[in-house]
């Protein structure tokens, strides 16, 4: 059997979220017990938590929900880039090394060990720019292991518009730490939630 990279993080109340928004919670409706065949539980979290995709209508008024995009950038041949320590953003400098040929998807590692029980400020994004030169590449999804491909200062989103005017995808809480640079096909397929901004993700890479 071809082998298989997890790197999606685990989901709990321990999971980092932006500040303010709504962390993992779950409480017991049913419990097994005589009298109730089944254990059930409900659960509340924001759609950004663990490794997600955003939806244009995260970032557009009047977009589309995660629901209605389609699925065929989460499914494909990928490349995972390594810029390890590129600073706040990752540039064309960065990614050059790995460029030619590139896939549709491609996914960089900035980080040793991604950030999946703490929250940190001082995270790696996209430069607006890079994402241009990628979409030049005919790059229709790109992925990192951080919070969001854009700094968490940022109030214009310059990096999400960006990829909002080349229709393009996103994942970001990818965990990437073992994974070897090179080329995979990508499994990571968005829930069909009608109305959300953001869907979770089971994002599985699996040797070519």
């Amino acid at each position: 059997m071809k082998r298989l990279w997890d790197i999606s993080p685990p989901v709990s109340t321990a999971s980092p979220v932006f500040p303010g928004d709504t962390p993992y919670r779950q409480q017991w409706k049913w419990s097994l017990m005589p009298g109730c065949p089944v254990n059930v539980s409900e659960i509340t979290l924001s759609p950004h938590i663990g490794a997600h995709a955003d939806a244009p209508l995260h970032y557009q008024n009047g977009a589309a929900a995660i629901g209605a995009v389609s699925l065929e950038p989460f499914l494909g041949p990928c490349r995972v880039i390594h810029a390890m320590d590129c600073g706040p953003l990752i540039t064309t400098d960065h990614l050059a090394h790995a460029a030619l040929n590139l896939p549709p998807r491609v996914l960089v590692r900035t980080a040793k060990h991604a950030a999946q029980h703490w929250w940190t400020d001082d995270f790696s994004a996209y430069a607006p720019q890079t994402i241009e030169w990628l979409a030049e590449r005919g790059v229709m999804l790109i992925g990192l292991d951080t919070a969001s491909i854009d700094p968490a200062s940022s109030k214009t989103l310059d990096s999400h518009h960006t990829i909002l005017r080349h229709d393009m995808r996103v994942l970001e809480n990818l965990v990437l730490d073992d994974v070897p640079e090179g080329d995979y096909e990508l499994i990571a397929l968005p829930l069909a939630l009608v109305q959300a901004d953001a869907s979770p993700v089971r994002a599985v890479l699996r040797e070519l």
